[in-house]
């Protein structure tokens, strides 16, 4: 009896800390909204369009999309029992999963341009950084301008380095912090292609599972595929992490964490299926 007890303790136990994964990713998608607002406020001084919204809240978006695509993922690989897994509720869920998928292409497009914005920045000439206040802002990192006041600028005009600045958008930037956020761009955009190949391998994990593919090259080589690309990814978060980038450190953390949960799921799953197997062989 103790053992069952304790096991079912286990389970509970176990379930409790996914989900407080789960909610954890989701406040996260409210705090990239906030970042992305303010720094939309700069970038995009005239106003969001439905042509550039994805442009002015990639993360955003891409976070939202990811965490519907993870509790699919827990529905399909946990929840729901493989019987009920037909009809209706298959072709619902896939459904569901493709839409994400273009939104989560479409945000890996949104660091591309981000990418481009940081490489549109050229020298700037500029002798009294003082004369930009209150016209021009200055970028801290990819997602935070600030303001040039009559306080900052003095410390700006001290300083012994180049400056770049985007005209258009009237944001100035010096040397370091530019090298600094265009090595974060790029980050941010190896980042999110690593987690494209992510979904494609849970993809191609939960369809073989359910007999719809098969794969000899998968079966053989998918652990070194995967420990290849989660390993891009923790670096990313180490990256974040070391730059003092906590958000997007935590993040990164959550969804490595989220997505290792997952890949026990199926772990799971494929234990009980292949009981199931072996106990119709023994009949």
């Amino acid at each position: 009896m103790n053992q069952v007890i304790k096991k079912h303790f286990h389970q509970w136990g176990y379930q409790a800390f996914k989900y407080l994964v789960y909610t954890l990713l989701a406040i996260n998608v409210y705090l990239f909204f906030r970042e992305e607002w303010l720094a939309s406020k700069v970038v995009f001084a005239s106003g969001i369009t439905l042509d550039n919204i994805i442009e002015a809240f990639s993360s955003t978006i891409d976070t939202a999309a990811w965490l519907v695509l993870l509790l699919l993922f827990e529905l399909e690989t946990y929840v729901i029992d493989d019987s009920k897994l037909v009809g209706a509720t298959k072709k619902t869920i896939h459904g569901i999963r493709a839409f994400c998928y273009i939104f989560i292409l479409y945000s890996l497009y949104g660091y591309m341009t981000k990418v481009g914005l940081i490489g549109q920045f050229v020298p700037h000439q500029i002798t009294d950084i003082c004369s930009l206040v209150k016209e021009w802002k200055f970028m801290e990192t990819l997602n935070v301008y600030n303001e040039i006041t009559a306080e900052t600028c003095k410390t700006l005009s001290t300083a012994n380095t180049a400056f770049y600045a985007h005209t258009p958008f009237k944001v100035i930037v010096d040397a370091n912090t530019l090298q600094e956020t265009k090595m974060l761009a790029w980050v941010d955009l190896l980042n999110a292609s690593a987690w494209v190949c992510v979904v494609v391998m849970l993809e191609v994990d939960v369809q073989t599972q359910l007999g719809n593919i098969s794969s000899k090259f998968w079966e053989k080589y998918n652990r070194f595929v995967k420990v290849t690309i989660y390993s891009i990814l923790l670096m990313a978060a180490i990256y974040w992490g070391v730059t003092g980038n906590f958000l997007e450190f935590w993040d990164a953390f959550l969804w490595i964490v989220a997505f290792v949960l997952i890949e026990m799921n199926i772990f799971e799953w494929q234990a009980e299926v292949a009981e199931r197997n072996n106990q119709s062989n023994i009949r």
